[in-house]
């Protein structure tokens, strides 16, 4: 696959956007960082700036703590509590963080705007979540799923839920990996067409019953029905109801299936405690895992492997 990044710094934005060896070296690392906890670091301080449009867990602890293990710092912005909460544009902000340190992590809403802000920066940007993308999350998931699988290839990985900004960013990683990729959303939750027809391949499908797409399912994964910025609407809920993940469906898949979910989980309506606590939730590890997806990361749009 031919890389389509133009600009000369090492944007992580879209993982269609970057090419397959890149992809892999990445991952690559990510494993290495974490078979070699607190090992490896800058030989000089890099100072990583976030700017949070949107709340955050783990995006946040996985790169703040990441980077001060590579003998980083960092520098937190929230829109309360910055001058872009009083009007200040991101472009100006971006242009001046630029100049202050040597890489950032951008987490909103809107995707045009992280596109807007890497052609004004001077610096690697990082895409820590927007409403279409969550690359980040993709590589720590993949990387828990190479832990269990020798290859990812000619695996069955079943979504289950809402067509979101996670399930969009896996589309984009089956352009690196041949896996099968079953997707199964209610009527109106399916990811955008336009995306689709962009990527839609013979190992893309797409089902209106979820227990069809289960079947011979080597994985499974969700996320939350309600997604940050929506309001609770229990018409959303109840359309949903069917696709939750519970053991009931889990036996549907005719084999010992692992189960992902990037959390924060609502237990009871996407997934029962039964399984994102049962032996094959690989929940937990995949959580684990984003701390040292992200130091790879790091280190790689900073150009250090």
């Amino acid at each position: 696959m031919k890389n389509k990044m133009k600009n000369p710094f090492r944007h992580f934005l879209n993982l269609d956007e970057i090419d397959t060896k890149e992809i892999n070296l990445i991952l690559k690392e990510s494993h290495k960082v974490k078979k070699n906890y607190k090992k490896k670091q800058f030989t000089e301080k890099k100072i990583l700036a976030m700017i949070f449009e949107k709340p955050s867990t783990r995006t946040r602890v996985s790169f703040e703590v990441g980077m001060k293990l590579l003998n980083g710092d960092v520098v937190i912005l929230d829109h309360a509590d910055s001058q872009l909460g009083r009007g200040e544009s991101l472009e100006d902000t971006m242009k001046v963080l630029s100049k202050y340190t040597d890489i950032v992590v951008y987490r909103g809403s809107n995707e045009e705007r992280l596109y807007k802000l890497s052609k004004v920066s001077t610096v690697p940007i990082i895409n820590g979540l927007t409403d279409a993308s969550h690359p980040c999350q993709i590589i720590a998931d993949i990387m828990t799923l190479q832990e269990k699988f020798e290859s990812l290839n000619d695996l069955n990985i079943s979504w289950i839920g809402d067509g979101n900004n996670v399930c969009n960013s896996w589309i984009h990683a089956s352009i690196h990996f041949d896996f099968n990729f079953k997707i199964s959303c209610p009527p109106g939750n399916f990811p955008q067409k336009k995306l689709l027809k962009k990527f839609k391949k013979g190992n893309i499908q797409l089902y209106n019953d979820p227990y069809e797409a289960v079947i011979d399912s080597d994985v499974i994964i969700t996320d939350t029905w309600v997604s940050m910025g929506m309001k609770n609407n229990p018409e959303r809920l109840k359309k949903f109801k069917k696709f939750q993940i519970n053991e009931k469906l889990l036996k549907k898949t005719n084999k010992q299936t692992y189960f992902l979910h990037c959390l924060p989980a609502h237990r009871g309506c996407e997934v029962t405690d039964g399984v994102i606590d049962g032996k094959k939730s690989l929940v937990w590890v995949e959580a684990e895992n984003r701390l040292y997806a992200h130091q790879a990361i790091l280190l790689w749009c900073l150009k250090k492997i």
